[in-house]
């Protein structure tokens, strides 16, 4: 087995519900002179040999030298420009970590967001609980995705090298999620599963199940409906389910990308509605009312994609118990991701 079709098998295995949602995650191999990595907005569980973006390495190691400008915009701006210079088939638009995985010397890296690890990363005490549970890893605490947490975990990488000699093979992102890095498939596989299983004793040991609690309401036509006319085109297709604990705050990037940061539960009213978008800037992507929860978008996927990610966000808080409790983003790093453009990219790609 080639080292691309190594990697299309081990994106599968790795796209499953258990750790991403979406278009989330990136995984990616790489020889001395090419990084494959996934685009941006696609599903791993979708992934071929074709679909891999195809860069040259020594572009993109010219992107760690380059003078950016302070403006988050027209930093972002420029990166993506020379990522999108490096880029030497016509797969897509590279992932935006692409740079980040080119960072680390291992053949193999494979990005997800499990709900067991984001348990960990949403919670207040999940840097002491990290270090005590798996002290080889390398946590890092939350920094706006793109280059500046490129350069940032690069400059933690080398000064961890320096300490212990070899690169880690496990980084760990505050409210984001984890990189496993390794030379073979099998190393990968056996990292994921000391994480998780780790994590599993944990959530068991405090009598915290990994299942969500989810009310069995019968549907309401009539509710939808409602909601339909309230929300017009955003609203256009719906998807729901009973009631749940739900997340009422930032979590991670791709809670905010798919199912925003706050449902929306005010009375299905005009005047509710519109100080909802006066405050948000924005329409809801989730609206819990009439006893169930609804995920709300301009397309079958999109609120099926709201759906997913607002029980993934119950699950997470839920879990973040084990470790001290929530800690939410805070609304400096929301904002940034809620007018990133790369990000606007990726949910249009999700369809």
């Amino acid at each position: 087995m080639t080292p691309l079709q190594t990697i299309v098998k081990l994106s599968h295995e790795f796209g499953s519900l258990d750790y991403v949602k979406g278009g989330g995650g990136n995984t990616s191999v790489k020889d001395a002179g090419t990084l494959w990595v996934k685009p941006s907005g696609t599903t791993l569980g979708g992934l071929t040999e074709a679909t891999f973006v195809a860069m040259n390495r020594a572009k993109i190691n010219a992107l760690y030298a380059v003078k950016t400008p302070p403006v988050a915009a027209a930093r972002e701006e420029l990166v993506k420009n020379m990522m999108a210079a490096a880029v030497e088939n016509d797969a897509g638009r590279p992932s935006v970590e692409a740079p980040l995985h080119n960072v680390f010397d291992a053949t193999y890296v494979v990005h997800t967001h499990p709900c067991a690890v984001n348990g960990l990363t949403c919670a207040k005490d999940g840097e002491s609980a990290c270090k005590r549970l798996f002290p080889d890893a390398l946590w890092v605490d939350y920094i706006d995705p793109g280059y500046t947490l490129c350069m940032e975990v690069r400059k933690r990488i080398d000064a961890y090298r320096t300490a212990h000699g070899h690169q880690p093979a496990l980084l760990v992102l505050k409210n984001h999620g984890i990189f496993i890095a390794a030379d073979t498939a099998d190393e990968i596989r056996a990292l994921y599963g000391r994480v998780m299983d780790t994590l599993r004793m944990v959530y068991k040991s405090a009598g915290i199940s990994q299942a969500l609690e989810i009310d069995n309401a019968p549907a309401n036509p009539a509710i939808e409906s409602q909601i339909t006319a309230l929300f017009g085109v955003d609203a256009a297709f719906t998807a729901s389910c009973g009631l749940f604990a739900d997340a009422p705050g930032p979590l991670t990037p791709d809670h905010l990308v798919y199912a925003k940061a706050f449902p929306f539960t005010g009375p299905l009213t005009a005047a509710a509605v519109s100080q909802y978008k006066a405050e948000r800037g924005y329409a809801p992507k989730v609206v819990v009312a009439g006893g169930r929860v609804y995920g709300i978008g301009t397309s079958q996927k999109n609120a099926d994609l709201a759906l997913d990610l607002a029980q993934d966000g119950a699950l997470v808080l839920k879990l973040t118990a084990a470790f001290g409790g929530v800690e939410y983003m805070t609304d400096a790093a929301r904002e940034f991701i809620e007018n990133w453009e790369v990000e606007s990219y990726r949910q249009r790609q999700a369809g």
